[in-house]
């Protein structure tokens, strides 16, 4: 299986975030799945991909070539792919992705979750998506989704886009036992 994930490429992020990047890119090779990421080697991107790397599973990093050339670049990827810029980077791990996990992030993180979301509600693909709810983070952009819900925005059965996950095996039993569920189209 190919795991696309989202995470941060912060440093400054408090150490219970950097465990849970390594103890999910350590459970990625033990099953002899792979990584698709971001392709850089600072933040959790970058111990996302080392612990899967040491774990034996294979890791593809999709980079924009501007961030390459600041220096960004994991070059110990098994596969690294460059790309003209963040659409086609955005584009290459969605293609390669079988399911997709967001671990605690930033904007990059926030906008690329919102994206695939918003193309599985389309109807654009049926792939699980999963939040890794490390110590709660999820959980202030899950009470702006309840918003949205209330006030009309959003269906209530959009909650079914994504899996909210508390542990790493709960990610992992959603994604070996996920089975599309039919949503309603988007328009009330």
């Amino acid at each position: 299986m190919r795991l696309t994930a989202y995470t941060s490429s912060s440093d400054a992020v408090d150490e219970g975030y950097r465990a849970a990047a390594r103890a999910l890119g350590y459970r990625i090779g033990e099953r002899g799945d792979a990584l698709v990421y971001g392709g850089t080697d600072v933040g959790l991107m970058g111990v996302l991909a080392a612990a899967t790397r040491e774990a034996g599973g294979h890791v593809t990093g999709v980079l924009p070539q501007l961030m390459a050339e600041r220096g960004l670049a994991d070059h110990a990827c098994d596969e690294l792919l460059l790309t003209d810029g963040m659409g086609d980077r955005k584009r290459a791990m969605y293609e390669r992705a079988d399911a997709f996990v967001a671990l605690p992030g930033g904007l990059g993180t926030l906008e690329e979750l919102l994206e695939v979301l918003t193309l599985k509600q389309l109807g654009y693909h049926d792939k699980p998506i999963v939040l890794l709810d490390v110590a709660g983070f999820w959980q202030p952009l899950l009470d702006v989704f309840a918003h949205l819900f209330e006030q009309g925005f959003a269906k209530p059965e959009y909650a079914g886009l994504w899996h909210l996950a508390p542990t790493i095996d709960d990610l992992f039993d959603h994604v070996d036992g996920y089975r599309p569920s039919d949503l309603p189209t988007k328009w009330f």
